[in-house]
């Protein structure tokens, strides 16, 4: 029996840093086109290789915030378990749509690809509105995170400034081939930057340094997800 509790400090640490540095980079990268889908499809045609890694760097920000909220969550529930629940249950609902909509806009660039930004852009057209069962829970990230954030300040797991920097994420906007809104998604995403990575960084430096034998495994695993990546049957 040991008092391990998911994610850990090192993995909570590493995805409170990293998740949102990730989407920001994410934001950056298609910040000179207009946030709406025919000109993220018509800049995808201009410039395949930049839009692939912002929306690529997007979703996996969107990914490593998963254990990133869990490791905040856990931080909260010590003394406020049933904010922690609700607020971190909404926003990880929340971003399995954000994951979801990730895979439609590799689709849509893939159209592009394949059939032509002309074609591409009719088909997103004719069925932007379709439903889907994920697409229900699109209000529950924005609800999430001022909720989370509310937790986080009652818990004093963060500052009222960062708090209120997190709750800011519910701002951000949430959709299909959806660019970066100028100023809303800087200024949601600023503030997830500015509450969680000093955070991060606290975790991490919170307690005894990791034993060799740790760093060789993580590095190891690193070097094979990476090696993986590039030299897969996908890559």
């Amino acid at each position: 029996m040991t008092s391990y509790s998911f994610p850990g400090r090192w993995f909570g640490g590493l995805a409170l840093t990293l998740g949102p540095l990730l989407v920001l980079a994410g934001l950056l990268l298609r910040i000179r086109f207009h946030y709406f889908f025919p000109q993220q499809l018509a800049a995808y045609a201009a410039h395949p290789a930049l839009l692939v890694a912002a929306y690529s760097l997007f979703t996996a920000g969107m990914v490593v915030l998963a254990p990133a909220v869990a490791a905040l969550a856990r931080i909260i529930g010590r003394t406020h378990p049933v904010w922690a629940a609700w607020g971190a249950g909404l926003v990880i609902l929340g971003l399995f749509t954000r994951t979801f909509h990730g895979g439609i806009d590799h689709l849509a660039f893939q159209l592009v690809r394949v059939q032509g930004l002309d074609a591409a852009t009719r088909a997103v057209a004719d069925s932007y509105g379709a439903w889907h069962l994920f697409r229900t829970p699109a209000l529950a990230i924005m609800a999430g995170w001022v909720v989370l954030a509310v937790g986080a300040y009652r818990s004093r797991a963060l500052s009222r400034p960062r708090a209120v920097a997190l709750g800011l994420m519910s701002a951000l906007a949430l959709g299909t081939l959806k660019g970066t809104e100028v100023p809303q998604s800087l200024i949601a995403v600023g503030g997830l930057c500015y509450a969680l990575v000093p955070l991060g960084v606290a975790v991490l430096r919170d307690g005894p340094r990791p034993t060799r034998r740790a760093v060789i495994g993580m590095v190891s695993l690193t070097v094979a997800l990476v090696l993986l990546f590039f030299f897969g049957p996908t890559g």
